[in-house]
């Protein structure tokens, strides 16, 4: 099993009990650079690898790296559980998130989960002392926007008819997230009609 684990901002204390707790059982660790390795030194017993994803524009070079370091991943991650480390959320903006696209090309056999970390967007509220208490945007800098989260989906298919005609064709409902009581939809047709105050859609084009 591969995780792929968050860290959160940079703060070592802001790392969750769960990531501390694989971080803790697994056989190897990765992380793809020295800020990440710090983070995690007080919660290993071995220096973890430190994998090479150079800032080069050579395509054909890129792949072949990315190739070389899943491959590295999944001999382990055969063996036992594996974590990949990175600072933020493994899910957002994340060398993680190719990582996954290149190990389930060359190592489909290999189970992937993650583990989310404390993001720069709620890091960001805390650091400046702002408080957000109505809908907001999270912007990277491009004008095409191409996925969505709607927090409090109480009423998600009405949310899904609306967004389809922004051209969003995938959607994932979600309910009480991380407890016993969680639920995930997949699939428009999967997805109940009502939901409630911990209810997200997200949709992507």
């Amino acid at each position: 099993m591969l995780y792929g684990i968050g860290l959160g901002p940079g703060d070592p204390e802001l790392l969750t009990l769960k990531a501390v707790r694989i971080l803790k059982e697994s056989i190897k660790v990765f992380v793809p650079g020295e800020m990440a390795a710090e983070l995690i030194r007080p919660y290993v017993t071995e220096e973890p690898e430190i994998l090479d994803f150079p800032m080069i524009y050579d395509e054909e070079k890129l792949k072949e790296i990315w190739k070389a370091n899943a491959e590295n991943v999944a001999e382990y991650a055969r063996k036992g559980d594996v974590a990949f480390c990175l600072i933020g959320d493994p899910n957002f903006f994340s060398t993680f998130t190719h990582m996954k696209k290149v190990l389930a090309d060359v190592a489909p056999d290999v189970e992937v989960d993650t583990v989310p970390g404390i993001s720069s967007i709620t890091s960001c509220a805390a650091r400046m002392g702002v408080a957000v208490e109505t809908s907001f945007e999270v912007h990277d800098g491009v004008s095409d926007i191409n996925y969505f989260i709607h927090l409090k989906a109480r009423k998600p298919q009405e949310i899904i008819a609306r967004f389809e005609k922004e051209g969003y064709k995938e959607f994932i409902f979600a309910e009480r997230l991380f407890s016993d009581r969680e639920v995930i939809c997949k699939g428009k047709e999967n997805i109940p009609e009502e939901g409630n105050y911990f209810s997200i859609v997200y949709g992507k084009k």
